[in-house]
């Protein structure tokens, strides 16, 4: 298919995603409608039986977490598939020529750049951290701290310091990573069928309210999907880097 024959279909498929969103957004309640009975129940009694003051966290990774699998099990497919397919459209030159691209870098940047790349990744990954830990207990969670996470990649490559990845070694390691963590939360699915007599039943002590492990299962969970998004973000951001530098040097 030619580059104009694919830019068509997406625009068209875009168009018409467009319109779906549209009429499925414009048919949702306003903020002031009435709450469901299930929406009542969840939002008087999530906290308390819980103690993760994140009831929207409570929801995804307790009430409805086999619902949350299947959103994680997406992106862990969607990535897959993405890393494939940009692994397949390297051609044999870019294969053999990759030792030496591997040592190269994109245009120079400036030092205070690349200084500030130096103590903004540790930073991103830093919160990125907090965000998943404290998810049961603020806004966020695995989701979105995994997100933060991978986005120390792409300050480290603006800040001009990112390096072709070479096939092995952190790949390997980020694969391994993005696998432990879909897997690990279906193992919290699991263990609620073992020691509760339910999938992805709660299983272990709540807690206290306000404590960094309250939540019972609520916080392994959000590690899990957390290691999984970011793995998930992190290859395909490496993945892409790669063919931006694989393209560069061979049209020198």
């Amino acid at each position: 298919m030619s580059p104009a024959a694919r830019s068509g279909l997406f625009l068209v498929s875009a168009a018409g995603l467009a319109v779906l969103l549209g009429l499925a957004l414009g048919g949702l309640p306003g903020f002031d409608g009435p709450l469901g009975d299930t929406a009542k129940l969840i939002a008087t009694h999530a906290v308390a039986q819980r103690k993760a003051s994140n009831v929207v966290i409570d929801v995804a990774f307790d009430y409805r977490a086999l619902d949350t699998l299947g959103e994680e099990f997406m992106v862990f497919v969607a990535a897959v598939g993405a890393v494939v397919l940009l692994r397949t459209t390297r051609d044999e030159r870019d294969e053999a020529g990759s030792a030496e691209l591997e040592a190269r870098r994109p245009p120079e940047t400036s030092d205070l750049l690349r200084l500030l790349g130096t103590v903004l990744a540790p930073l991103t990954v830093v919160l990125g951290v907090y965000v998943v830990s404290h998810g049961q207990l603020s806004p966020g969670g695995g989701f979105q701290g995994g997100v933060v996470v991978a986005a120390a990649v792409v300050v480290v490559y603006v800040a001009g310091q990112h390096v072709a990845v070479p096939r092995g070694g952190p790949i390997e390691l980020t694969e391994v990573v993005e696998s432990a963590g879909a897997a690990g939360f279906a193992i919290v699915g699991v263990g609620g069928l073992i020691f509760a007599a339910a999938f992805f039943e709660n299983f272990i002590d709540p807690g206290s309210q306000g404590s960094l492990l309250s939540g019972g299962t609520i916080p392994l969970a959000n590690v899990a999907v957390g290691l999984e998004v970011a793995g998930a973000l992190v290859l395909v951001l490496v993945e892409l880097l790669d063919q931006v530098i694989f393209r560069r040097g061979g049209g020198k």
